[in-house]
């Protein structure tokens, strides 16, 4: 752009050019000011018309003490506005006065006198039209150096083909600067590829106080996790933010701003590598039958809903106790359904069998006997993913009569049901907190397996249904998951908050989880209980740490005062305990897939269990929660609770309670 130079000059220089400008605006104004008079062209250097060099010299002694004293060479002119034609018209008001004075009132021979009215109109004109071009034509330059200097500056990691999109797509982003590529090839770096240097990974540190470099794009697609991690480690170091490349669909159209750029995902944060599903497996209980999902609004059953719609089932039964979530996953999924070609020219045509979507939204709670009995003896399912549960741990533990019936009655009911209409398998979706737990929630959920386990073992040679469990550990971006919770805060300026410095927890994405659960569900025989690898535990406090640093921000605590983000514990919530497990036994056995292991756990026999539920349910039902506590002792293996009663209802009972005593003392 051809006012970069001129912007990079000294000061001195711009106002010299400045000055310069005004003197030749003066001797134009003169000469055309003889021609209006005149009717003809005077030369501006001549021995015949040395007139119009005397008149030319009279309005540059006049004029430039007069715009010096009136600033016109302190103003910045990209930044001239109102203010500045006000002084403009000042100062020519003087200049005018003193230049009509000395052509018109006083004269000299050989200058006509209308000279002395024509000129400073002239000039006027000239000196407000130079500002107005300079203010255009800098201001402009000026600004859009500002919004580069404004852009945070980035670095593609990657010089490859993916790299090479990323910076075409990025090239014009009014929100980030390209500054150039790191990457690990020797041969590549110190080289310009396409206008942008490359460099090595090592200089990142330095490049971050010299270039200004605020993030990282990772446009590595191909290469493995643990190289992929080792990366993620190196330019955590050097304390900038780290985002993955958008999909190429997305650069190829040209559709890439910052807020498409992706944070990482959970496997980056955790470092563990996935395995590919088994695509026969995945197809095994859904390609051509009718299934049904419970729960399908929330995070597990809606991804199951999603997984399930990629193999092409006959009918999906989407049940769900929440208007909204179930509008949700339904208008995602039809959504979905429709923008595949052949589904949209099968409705067109029309035909008997592929009229309409499989989809089928169902209202309806696990816990009504006589709706689940209406919807299954309707489309009777070959099979159904039960994820219907309350999950939250502090929730459940303030509501725990409704926590039993929702998580351990209503499988029970379903699974019953299940049973007399002849559905083939039967998958429900577990937790590690069913392993000796310390919260109502963990004791219904592993209560509710020992309920299929005890069905499964009674009449398995009258009942067609295979019963099968799927225990795992926390799935990141569900509801109330930690790590959207850790990003907010991290956007909020924190604090980001633990609820205790050793607290550990598996972790896996929603994705792999709702995958998993399908190909353990196609591996049962009846009765198994399927616990999903999920790697090494975390600890919940480094995730904090590692995001805090990926998000190119520091962690302030003791050992850094001045950080930006701080990290606070704030204790451990009612029902929550420091370590999850995934087996009550030692024994697990190898299945088929590398991330699947069949647990072998005890449990009561159903003429024994059956008795014990119908009583739980009845204290349920009357809010007794010392009497359910007790009973849960009994029947679920290692359930140690805390001794405090925190259910809402009974502490507000309580108070009352208290109150009537204080009122009759």
């Amino acid at each position: 752009m051809l006012a970069d130079p001129v912007l990079a000059m000294p000061r001195f220089a711009k106002r010299s050019i400045a000055l310069l400008v005004d003197v030749c605006l003066c001797v134009l104004t003169v000469w055309l000011a003889f021609f209006l008079r005149l009717d003809y062209w005077v030369p501006i250097v001549s021995d015949q018309f040395w007139e119009a060099d005397i008149a030319a010299l009279i309005s540059i002694i006049l004029a430039l003490p007069i715009f010096v004293r009136y600033g016109f060479y302190r103003v910045i002119f990209r930044h001239s506005e109102l203010t500045a034609a006000h002084t403009i018209v000042r100062a020519m008001a003087v200049y005018g006065l003193l230049y009509f004075t000395a052509i018109t009132v006083i004269g000299f021979t050989g200058i006509p006198r209308t000279v002395g009215v024509m000129q400073p109109i002239l000039l006027l004109l000239a000196i407000g039209a130079s500002r107005a071009l300079a203010a255009f034509w800098l201001g402009g330059a000026y600004r859009a150096i500002l919004r580069q200097s404004k852009r945070p500056g980035v670095l593609i990691y990657g010089a490859g083909y993916a790299g090479r999109q990323l910076a075409a797509a990025m090239h014009n982003s009014a929100e980030m600067q390209i500054i150039g590529y790191l990457d690990d090839d020797p041969h590549l770096q110190r080289q310009v590829l396409n206008g942008l240097p490359i460099y090595d990974p090592q200089d990142l540190p330095l490049l971050v106080e010299t270039k200004g470099v605020q993030s990282v794009l990772l446009a590595l697609p191909s290469i493995n996790r643990s190289r992929r991690n080792a990366i993620i480690s190196k330019i955590q170091q050097a304390r900038v933010a780290v985002h993955s490349l958008p999909s190429m669909s997305a650069l190829a159209q040209g559709k890439v701003s910052l807020a498409d750029l992706l944070e990482l995902d959970i496997d980056d944060l955790l470092g563990r590598e996935s395995v590919s599903p088994n695509p026969l497996l995945l197809a095994r209980n859904i390609q051509g039958k009718t299934v049904m999902v419970t729960g399908a609004g929330g995070s597990i059953g809606s991804e199951i809903c999603r997984q399930i719609m990629k193999h092409s089932p006959r009918r999906l039964l989407l049940v769900e106790a929440s208007e909204f979530a179930l509008y949700a996953i339904h208008s995602e999924l039809e959504s979905t359904w429709l923008s595949e070609p052949q589904n949209l020219a099968s409705l067109e045509d029309g035909t008997e069998d592929q009229k309409s979507s499989p989809l089928i939204p169902l209202i309806g709670n696990v816990q009504d006997t006589g709706r689940m009995r209406v919807l299954l003896s309707t489309w009777m399912p070959q099979t159904i993913y039960h994820a219907a549960a309350y999950k939250h741990v502090p929730l459940v533990e303030h509501n725990p009569a409704e926590g039993i019936k929702n998580n351990t009655c209503g499988t029970l009911t379903v699974a019953e049901l299940a049973m007399q209409y002849s559905v083939s398998d039967f998958v429900l979706v577990s937790t590690d907190k069913a392993v000796r737990p310390t919260n109502i929630m963990g004791a219904s959920k592993r209560l509710a397996e020992m309920v299929l386990q005890a069905l499964a073992e009674s009449s398995p040679d009258t009942s067609k249904t295979r019963f099968t469990m799927v225990r795992f550990g926390n799935v990141l971006g569900s509801s109330g998951s930690v790590v959207p919770k850790f990003r907010q805060q991290i956007r909020d300026g924190g604090p980001v908050t633990v609820t205790h410095g050793e607290m550990t927890r598996y972790f896996m994405t929603i994705p792999e989880a709702a995958q998993l659960v399908i190909q353990a569900g196609a591996m049962a025989q009846g009765g198994d209980v399927f616990v999903l690898d999920m790697g090494e535990p975390v600890k919940i406090i480094d995730l904090a740490r590692r995001m805090i640093e990926l998000s190119g921000l520091t962690v302030r605590d003791e050992s850094n005062p001045d950080g930006d983000i701080e990290i606070e514990v704030t204790g451990l919530r009612p029902g929550e305990k420091l370590y999850e497990e995934l087996l009550i036994g030692h024994n697990p056995k190898g299945t088929s897939h590398p991330r699947i292991m069949r647990a072998q756990e005890d449990y009561l026999e159903w003429s024994e269990l059956k008795p014990l539920l119908a009583e739980l349910l009845v204290a349920s039902n009357n809010n007794e929660i010392g009497k359910v506590k007790l009973m849960l002792q009994k029947l679920v293996s290692g359930y140690s609770p805390c001794a405090d009663i925190v259910d809402w209802i009974h502490l507000e009972q309580d108070s009352h309670h208290g109150q009537a005593l204080n009122d009759t003392h």
